[in-house]
């Protein structure tokens, strides 16, 4: 997606949630700061890891069960703490999504192994910036939900999820398995407000809608 369609996405997503774009765009440079000594990849080089076919992997709980009953294939691409529970199957995903929230060893872990991360920055996870992207030792691109600059990109998307989704789309796919998705029933997550995880992940299924067209999706 190119930033010119996403803005008003997510000026939209700003509003509704009452988040400040100044913050978002303060850590992405706490973010540059802290990877400055990183294994850091560009766009294209990103671009490289996506086949035609993708799977996408939520962190719903019915991730081992669509596992289990649809299968996955082409290139794996996992979102935030999914990546735990695919290493525990002995999946390991070609592509982590992460805003750093959640089990941070697994994506660590994933890294070590050869999984590409892409560590976006926004408003409320300076602090999880500043304790963990560092500690990536694979390779790392960067990206934002505000406007892009040099080294740091955005592709479109709101959570984990729907990221990895648009990026899949911006980079040729032309199928696109989801597996792990429930919009309607998050895995909880401690501190969290369940109410706030719900308006978020309806915002993702309506990003998914936007740029995936018919056909493109397996649910």
């Amino acid at each position: 997606m190119r930033f010119s369609d996403w803005e008003p996405i997510y000026i939209g997503i700003l509003e509704d949630f009452g988040f400040d774009r100044s913050e978002d765009e303060m850590n992405v440079r706490i973010l540059k700061m802290v990877t400055v000594n990183s294994d850091l990849i560009d766009d294209d080089e990103f671009g490289e890891c996506f086949g035609d076919e993708v799977t996408v992997f939520g962190n719903a709980p019915c991730l081992e069960s669509d596992i289990d009953s649809k299968g996955f294939a082409g290139t794996l691409v996992a979102s935030g703490s999914s990546v735990g529970r695919l290493l525990d199957r002995g999946i390991r995903p070609d592509v982590v999504v992460t805003d750093l929230d959640g089990d941070i060893d697994s994506q660590i872990e994933a890294s070590a192994k050869g999984a590409v991360t892409a560590i976006h920055a926004h408003g409320d996870n300076g602090d999880l910036i500043r304790m963990y992207a560092g500690s990536f030792k694979g390779r790392i691109l960067l990206t934002t939900q505000s406007t892009p600059e040099n080294t740091v990109y955005d592709f479109g998307g709101f959570t984990d999820g729907d990221r990895a989704v648009c990026m899949a789309v911006h980079f040729g796919a032309g199928r696109i398995h989801l597996r792990g998705f429930d919009y309607d029933d998050p895995m909880p997550k401690d501190g969290n407000d369940p109410s706030v995880k719900k308006r978020k992940l309806a915002w993702a299924e309506r990003i998914i809608g936007i740029v995936c067209p018919p056909g493109m999706l397996d649910r």
